[in-house]
């Protein structure tokens, strides 16, 4: 074990298992759900859309950046669909790199309070499957999901 592992407050592992309960693409915070141009075109083509039509229906600019756009007065992911299962995401098979590494995110593992302050949100943070440093770590500075399936 490496000094940085031993230092880290999750160095001992933390347990995640997905609910599919959609709190992570809910509001009522709003925030932004970053996508990558390789992101944009492959949403667009499992939409069956062009990448003009998604920018201008799906998204907006935020500097340089794109951003999928939120659900007027819930701030929810404007892909999250209700069902009578619950939620679901309409382009789960393609969702951005931010969404697959939920919950993560370095805000998540800055400390132990924003662990736990997320939990409150999220059902299914410290329960499930064990995660141990490596795998936190991995799935932290993975490069983009897409660049495995196109390669």
């Amino acid at each position: 074990m490496s000094k940085d592992t031993k230092n880290c407050w999750y160095a001992a592992g933390l347990h995640f298992e997905c609910m599919q309960c959609g709190n992570c693409c809910s509001g009522p915070d709003q925030g932004y759900i970053w996508v990558a141009g390789s992101e944009i075109r492959l949403i667009a083509q499992f939409l069956n859309i062009t990448t003009h039509e998604l920018k201008k229906k799906f998204l907006r600019r935020v500097g340089f950046r794109r951003t999928i756009i939120e659900q007027a007065g819930s701030n929810d992911c404007i892909f999250l669909r209700k069902t009578e299962q619950g939620k679901t995401c309409e382009i789960y098979p393609v969702r951005p790199s931010q969404c697959r590494s939920w919950p993560f995110w370095p805000g998540n593992l800055s400390r132990p309070d924003d662990w736990n302050m997320t939990a409150k949100k999220c059902p299914g943070i410290n329960r499930g499957s064990k995660y141990d440093f490596e795998q936190i770590r991995t799935i932290k500075n993975s490069p983009p999901w897409w660049k495995n399936e196109t390669q």
